[in-house]
This record gives C-alpha cells, structure tokens and sequence, in this order.
C-alpha cells in the first residue's frame, strides 16, 4: 500500500511513496523523471490521491511510460475528467533512456516507480528506480537484517 508523507513542516504537496518495492526487489540504481499531467491529475497528487501500488514503467518507441498508477479523480473537477490508470509519459533526457534500454535489455532488470512528489519549482517528479526482482529467500534474508537492527537498536516487538 502506498503511503503518504508531508514534506517538511510547512504541509506542502504529500510524497506518495512505494516501501512495497524495497521488499519485492533489489534497487540497483534511482533516476528521477518529470511526469506529463493534466490539469485534474495534478490537483489529485496535491491532494494526496494516488497509489504506486501497482505500477511500472516501460520503454516504448524512444519514451518512456508509467503505466499501473492509479490517480483518483479530483472530486471539485468541475467538467474535466481524466482516466485514472492511463498510461503517463516520462519526461527523460535521450542519453538516460538509451542507457537505460541496454540495461534492461542486458541484464533482465525492470523499472519501478518509487515516489512521486513535487520538486521545489513545484513540478511533478517521480522517482524510478532500475531494479531486480528478489527471490522468497532474498525476501527472507532481507526481513531477518531488518529484524537485527531493530534489536540492535533496542527496539522489540
């Protein structure tokens, strides 16, 4: 499940946040990327309404897309609506997609959107990240390190 964090202490925009893909895959590299929105969209994310749950990005043609994000309709819309899982456009420089085309090509690796948030010109970002799916005992592994810093911490169930 998504989660939502306000940024800084002034209540500006929420970060909408994927801590699932942490678990279901090992990140390798992050990438930030604007986003191409419409108007109601851009009101929904200001407003906290959207989930990363689902989502993914692929490489089409020479763009890149965002598909499986859900952005609820804005609900003092007025007359404009948008579809709420329609595939959105990454705004990416040429040289990163061409990069990153080798890498997934190369190495079986997939891009997974991690956050969205508004950047400090308050554009839409979203933050993807170049990862490998993790295995049921990555998955373990991975549970049982969180579980010695707790208790290295001090912190116990």
């Amino acid at each position: 499940m998504a989660t939502r964090k306000k940024q800084g202490a002034g209540g500006g925009p929420p970060e909408i946040t994927n801590p699932r893909a942490r678990y279901r895959y090992e990140l390798i590299e992050r990438l930030e990327c604007g986003i191409s929105l419409e108007g109601p969209e851009v009101k929904s994310l200001r407003a906290g309404l959207a989930s990363l749950d689902e989502g993914y990005a692929r490489i089409r043609g020479n763009e890149l897309w965002l598909f499986g994000v859900h952005i609820a309709e804005y609900t003092d819309k007025g007359y404009a609506k948008h579809e709420v899982l329609r595939p959105r456009k990454l705004l990416v420089h040429r040289r990163e997609l061409l990069r990153l085309r080798k890498q997934i090509e190369r190495k079986g690796l997939t891009l997974v959107p991690l956050r969205i948030y508004f950047s400090e010109r308050s554009l839409a970002k979203v933050e993807i990240a170049l990862a490998r799916g993790k295995n049921v005992a990555d998955k373990r592994q991975s549970a049982k390190e969180r579980e010695i810093k707790r208790e290295l911490r001090g912190y116990r169930r």
